[in-house]
């Protein structure tokens, strides 16, 4: 993994995540709409299929911001607990469940008492994914499900070349024309954060998570990491 020289690490990044967050609240679903030409809702409705969780279990949806994946839970007939750094993201929320703002990587949740969790595009914005994989695993009953969403790079090397050039030149204009253009450059860069998809599914293993999947969407440019826990 090469970390881009620019970006931040450790506390930094973190306070650098909740600021940015907090200012881009009150427009983050209407340009993430935008900006994905809505397959994000799609997106979020395969993943909480994937979970094949049934009706009235409890998930927590980690890095939640406005409440989209809870949203989609609740449509299931899950009963979702959302959990975000930002306080601004939590303010503009839609969601009717449960809020609170926490540190993910601590949640306030008492050990195995969860049936699954999700997390959508937040892997790149945590200080450290072993211990977020850890502190689920933790919180999850044997046999409870995960569902984590996050960008990834298209192998076609045209679909890749048509995937930067979008990210990486469009995403921050449109970002700019209807938020913060700094955040929206901030927010193509933060892949490299992201480890290949070969150390996450390890990671996972290693937390104790087992039938570990990646499935990538179309065209490429999003992966959902399922499995249970040991």
């Amino acid at each position: 993994m090469d970390i881009d020289s620019g970006l931040p690490i450790g506390q930094e990044k973190a306070r650098t995540v909740q600021k940015m967050f907090d200012q881009i609240a009150p427009r983050y679903d209407f340009v993430n709409r935008v900006m994905t030409f809505r397959l994000d809702v799609r997106w979020r409705k395969k993943t909480v299929k994937a979970l094949l969780l049934p009706p009235a279990s409890t998930v927590v949806d980690l890095a939640c911001g406005t409440g989209d994946f809870c949203c989609e839970l609740e449509k299931a007939g899950i009963n979702p607990l959302g959990f975000d750094f930002s306080i601004g993201m939590l303010h503009a929320s839609r969601s009717t469940s449960p809020l609170a703002q926490a540190d993910v990587l601590q949640l306030p949740i008492q050990n195995g008492v969860i049936d699954g969790a999700t997390c959508g595009f937040a892997l790149r914005n945590l200080t450290e994914l072993p211990a977020f994989f850890q502190e689920v695993s933790r919180v999850l009953k044997k046999g409870g499900r995960i569902g984590f969403l996050d960008v990834a790079e298209p192998e076609n090397r045209f679909l890749n070349w048509g995937h930067h050039l979008y990210f990486d030149r469009i995403v921050p204009k449109v970002g700019a024309l209807f938020s913060d253009k700094s955040a929206y450059s901030y927010l193509p860069k933060s892949f490299s954060y992201l480890p290949p998809y070969q150390e996450i599914t390890e990671m996972l293993e290693n937390a104790g998570f087992k039938n570990v999947k990646r499935q990538l969407f179309a065209p490429g440019s999003v992966q959902l990491f399922s499995g249970e826990k040991r």
